[in-house]
């Protein structure tokens, strides 16, 4: 654990106030500047390593006695961290050279009683004696030009007067962190001695054990030759004769008993001495592991010096500070009656500004009555002249009211006559009523029966997308038949009234009571429209990248208006804008689809968008395909999307549709085209011609040809080069060719892009295979949805403005230029604005040539947009 031993040091602070001698005198006041580095001090804490001894309860104590440290305020001097990690010099001696003399020690000691003394001398000065020391010295220092009628807040005397305290603080701080580094340095000292005492005991220890190591060694030794001299005599006994053989038996007994009681007492001594040389081993390893502590005691000792010399260096630049500071406070002084001064005269002032007030209050009551007053004089004066004129007139009004009376003679006459023939036209009037009344009966029979014939055109489109969307559902949920579901789909599909009539009369009724009303419904009526099935990875408002998501928005939406029955079946991504959803809701069914061998689930949700209907499928594949919180840019894009694409058609098989176009979108749907005519023709989904439309021929998603065959192709038969096979790489396959190939009619966005794509640099390697489908390979040129592109009803824009009326791009021009800080000194400066994905394709240097030009020709530039290409995307 480490110890932090923290002091404060005072911010350097600079007050200046500078007066503006202008003549006017509005303008004589003082502009007061305060320079101050922080509102409060900053504490610069050294941290040391807590010894293994006796000392830490003595350091708590310490820290629970210190005063609270004022916080790090930003601007501020910085902390200083400096971890005392103690080196040793490694050379294993049991005297170090970094041992302190005694005239250190001494010295220490002095700087240790002087601490003490000053630490003693400061806590007996309280606040008041400080504050009449230091506020007049420090109010010196405060100049002040003008005529005095500026004054220093009695708040600021109070945060000087707390800044000195707290220099006070850091002092008595800094002071108890060198008292308590010294004590430490002295215990170091102490136990550094100690150590060394017994260091030098088992030394001597050792060297005794060394010494009976030898004796004992010496014995084996001698012991060994004894055994050696044994052997010899026992064979030369063996030679000779049996009366020296008793002899030699006697004194080969008194040999053994003499050699076995020898060699028992060494081998007892052996072991003995075996044992006290483990026992000096295991010592010889603790007195190491003591030098090394002794040695890590040396570098603190060295350490703690250098925190002394910085401690006493810091101790002494405060005390400079402090007597700066000092000096500024007894400046203060004079400031103090001047501020008495000021005081006086800010209330003489508000006291006639509280009489001014007062009196012009009164004057404003006065002149609200001189207006009422000469409100009525100008009623007065009117009122007057019109009497005049009336005086003037009334002589003529009598000549005019004698001929009046003649014409109202003359009108009475006429009265009469034509009451004659007013009552004559009534009985005319209320013949041919009562023809009218017997007409409009019969228009009213001949009416109901057109209007159960017409369509009904006052319902919006998401009306009908949710009954396409429910007769789906009960089909799925097998509460009908396909025959019955493809009757009333056309009944929908022709808007016919009597569906209409029939679900707004089965609002209430339960689904069983609903579908049997529908069934009454059906009859042998015939469609005039398509049916168009669109797959796509995107749709714009709900889960829109690029402008694939308006193409298909906008083009279901334009075919919607024609009387075609369209439909969309998109993923269900997890990023998807759902509140843009109406009405969206999951059907009662899993549509099970093959992948990697084996059945997975699909769960199908259902809604509205743009007044369109939508299927969502959500695979409840262990991999989450469309849980990733984006919609491309995956490493498993071809595995999901082609996934994704089966799954859409087993959904169309399943729900009975027998659509007659299939629209597919870009690579990621591609292999729809592929797995309808190879695996869902055969199965019975043959009603559809395949479209499909590549918005961009760059992207093209080529996999390993071994990867086709997760969603059920077969690879020997498509990677071939009249089929799915890359044009680049023969072990590859690539989607966009495969629909190129198997579609019915191929289409891009524009007529001139369809030329380009055609040639080797603008087809990305599929330009021979276009070349060869050209027939049906078309360019239609994208359009726009005026619904949602349309000036005069977008409510994003500041002001709405249309064809007959531009004055609105003006004002939303003012309003983008304003919002980005752009200069409007200029209003007929041009300004161009561009949105776009900022890729290679997209001509990027044109852009940033473009740029350069209009800001040469006195022109603004706006550019919205991001880029996947790290480069681009910081130059943007």
């Amino acid at each position: 654990m480490a110890s932090k031993l923290s002091t404060s040091f005072l911010n350097p602070f600079f007050v200046n106030f500078n007066s503006n001698n202008s003549n006017s005198i509005s303008n004589k006041h003082l502009n007061v500047s305060l320079f101050l580095s922080s509102h409060r001090f900053t504490p610069a804490s050294c941290k040391m390593r807590q010894r293994s001894f006796s000392s830490q309860q003595k350091r708590q104590n310490v820290k629970k006695n210190s005063p609270q440290q004022p916080p790090v305020v930003a601007g501020s001097v910085p902390s200083v961290d400096v971890d005392s990690d103690i080196e040793g010099d490694g050379d294993g001696d049991s005297e170090s050279g970094n041992d302190l003399t005694d005239a250190d020690v001494s010295l220490n000691q002095e700087i240790v009683d002087d601490v003490v003394n000053n630490h003693v001398a400061v806590e007996d000065t309280n606040d008041k004696d400080l504050e009449t020391v230091i506020v007049p010295e420090l109010k010196k220092t405060l100049v002040l030009n003008g005529e005095g009628e500026d004054q220093v807040s009695s708040s600021q005397l109070h945060y000087l007067m707390n800044m000195i305290r707290n220099a006070e603080k850091n002092v008595l701080l800094l002071n108890q962190a060198r008292v308590q580094a010294l004590e430490e340095l002295q215990k170091i000292l102490s136990e550094k001695e100690s150590l060394q005492g017994e260091i030098n005991v088992l030394e001597m220890r050792l060297a005794e054990t060394d010494a009976r190591i030898q004796v004992a060694t010496q014995e084996k030794i001698h012991a060994e030759l004894l055994e050696d001299q044994l052997q010899k005599l026992q064979n030369e006994l063996a030679l000779s004769g049996a009366s020296e053989n008793s002899e030699l038996e006697m004194q080969k007994s008194q040999n053994n008993v003499l050699n076995s009681s020898s060699i028992h007492s060494l081998s007892q001594e052996l072991d003995s001495l075996r044992t006290e040389n483990v026992s000096l081993k295991e010592d010889i390893e603790k007195l190491k592991t003591e030098l090394n502590n002794v040695k890590n005691t040396d570098e603190r000792v060295e350490m703690l010096e250098k925190e002394r010399s910085l401690l006493q260096s810091s101790l002494k630049e405060l005390e400079s500070k402090f007597s700066i500071s000092q000096e500024d406070v007894s400046k203060l002084s004079t400031l103090k009656v001047e501020c008495k001064d000021l005081y006086k005269k800010v209330e003489n002032l508000q006291g006639l500004l509280d009489k001014s007030t007062k009196q012009a209050d009164q004057a404003i009551l006065v002149l609200q009555q001189n207006q009422e007053l000469r409100k009525k004089v100008d009623k007065l004066e009117e009122s007057l002249d019109e009497a005049n004129a009336y005086k003037l007139s009334s002589e003529k009004m009598q000549q005019y009211n004698e001929l009046m009376q003649q014409k109202i003679r003359l009108l009475e006459e006429r009265l009469q006559r034509s009451d004659e023939e007013i009552h004559s036209y009534v009985q005319l009037y209320q013949k041919s009523v009562k023809e009218f009344q017997d007409t409009l009966d019969i228009l009213k029979e001949e009416s109901k029966k057109r209007a159960l014939d017409e369509p009904v055109d006052d319902m919006p489109w998401e009306f009908w997308s949710h009954l396409l969307l429910m007769i789906d559902g009960w089909l799925l949920e097998k509460n009908i038949s396909t025959s019955e579901a493809k009757l009333l789909r056309e009944m929908v599909w022709k808007r016919d009234r009597r569906i209409h009539d029939a679900y707004m009369a089965g609002k209430e009724k339960n689904e069983h009571e609903a579908v049997s009303t529908f069934l009454r419904l059906i009859s042998s009526t015939t469609s005039s429209g398509l049916h168009i099935i669109h797959i796509a990875a995107e749709m714009a408002p709900v889960a829109k990248v690029g402008g694939l998501g308006d193409v298909v928005t906008g083009l279901c939406k334009a075919l919607q208006k024609r009387g075609h029955l369209v439909e969309i079946v998109l993923p269900k991504y997890d990023c998807m804008q759902y509140d843009r959803v109406v009405n969206m809701r999951a059907l009662d069914v899993v549509v099970e689809s093959y992948f990697d061998g084996r059945l997975f689930k699909n769960k199908i949700w259902v809604g509205t968008v743009e007044g369109l209907p939508v299927y969502f499928v959500e695979p409840l594949h262990p991999d989450k395909f469309f849980w990733r919180r984006q919609f491309y840019g995956e490493h498993d894009d071809f595995k999901r999307f082609s996934f994704f694409s089966r799954a859409a058609l087993e959904l169309l098989l399943q729900a009975g549709k027998k659509p007659d176009i299939i629209h597919c979108h870009d690579w990621q749907t591609a292999f729809v085209a592929p797995l309808y005519w190879d695996l869902y023709a055969p199965k019975g989904l043959n009603s559809a011609r395949i479209c499909f439309t590549c918005h961009n021929f760059e992207y093209q998603g080529t996999a390993p040809a071994s990867a086709l065959a997760s969603c059920g192709l077969d690879v020997q038969q498509l990677n071939r080069p009249d089929r799915m096979q890359d044009n680049s790489s023969h072990d590859r396959v690539n989607p966009i060719k495969g629909a190129v190939v198997f579609s019915n009619i191929v289409t891009t966005v524009s007529p001139s892009y369809a030329q380009e794509v055609r040639t080797a640099e603008g087809g990305r390697g599929l330009h021979s295979t276009l070349n060869f489908h050209s027939k049906k390979f078309v360019g239609i040129l994208n359009g726009i949805d005026t619904d949602a592109w349309n000036p005069a009803t977008d409510t994003t824009l500041e002001v709405q403005y249309n064809a007959n009326n531009l004055q609105g791009k003006a004002e939303n021009k003012l309003a983008l230029r304003r919002h980005l800080g752009l200069s409007s000194a200029d209003t007929r400066q041009p300004l161009v604005g561009c949105i776009t994905r900022l890729v290679p394709q997209k001509g990027v240097h044109l852009i940033r040539h473009a740029i350069y030009r209009t800001l040469e020709l006195g022109g603004q530039f706006v550019l919205l947009g991001s880029s996947p290409v790290p480069h681009i995307q910081v130059l943007a």
